[in-house]
């Protein structure tokens, strides 16, 4: 049987220029000193700067796995709701698309799913059990935590993940998938938890 465990977390806390500020680069480290048991074949990140710097900070404290760019997780809309399929809260977010924006999304979403969300061999990996740490942004998170969950496309929505926050998937031969963890902020303390979310919600 295979097991295949991944690690999703979103990036540091970012300026409007999208560099790690330094509450970012201190999440990142506590985010690094919990993985650092975990033992990681192999870090993704997003191409995007922010995803890529996190990933640096937390490669420091797992030496042995390698350190990989992934587009699929690039900060990208998965699933673009027609109108009925949303909340007043969401309606009207995507006025405007165009059909040629609904496919796009349909073709990273896809591909997004077909290169992580399966217990299928990891190219370049021959263990049996792997264990990949990803960091990539709130939008791709939400769409395997909802495929895995075999929830309604329009459910990523307000499946919104805090800066280097924790959610585990677990993909397992003959198994539907397992959500393990999901926004997990344990690793960090107060003052830095619920950063990318709106100031209001501080639980």
């Amino acid at each position: 049987m295979r097991t295949r465990h991944l690690y999703l977390a979103r990036h540091g806390h970012a300026d409007a220029l999208g560099d790690l500020t330094a509450d970012g680069r201190r999440q990142a480290e506590l985010l690094g000193r919990r993985l650092a048991a975990v033992p990681a074949d192999v870090i993704w990140h997003s191409p995007v700067p922010r995803a890529a710097a996190t990933a640096r900070h937390i490669a420091e404290h797992l030496p042995d796995a390698i350190v990989a760019e992934a587009d699929e997780l690039a900060d990208h809309v998965p699933y673009i709701p027609a109108a009925e399929e949303t909340s007043s809260v969401w309606r009207g977010r995507f006025d405007g698309s165009s059909a040629g924006d609904v496919a796009a999304a349909s073709r990273r979403a896809t591909a997004l799913l077909a290169r992580f969300a399966t217990a299928d061999p990891v190219p370049g990996i021959p263990a049996t059990d792997t264990h990949e740490i990803l960091i990539g942004h709130a939008p791709p998170i939400a769409w395997l935590v909802r495929a895995a969950l075999g929830a309604p496309p329009a459910r990523w929505l307000g499946l919104d993940s805090a800066n280097t926050a924790l959610t585990v998937l677990r993909y397992r031969t003959g198994e539907p998938p397992a959500l393990v963890v999901f926004n997990d902020q344990s690793h960090l303390p107060p003052e830095l938890r619920w950063t990318g979310f709106p100031r209001t919600v501080a639980p």
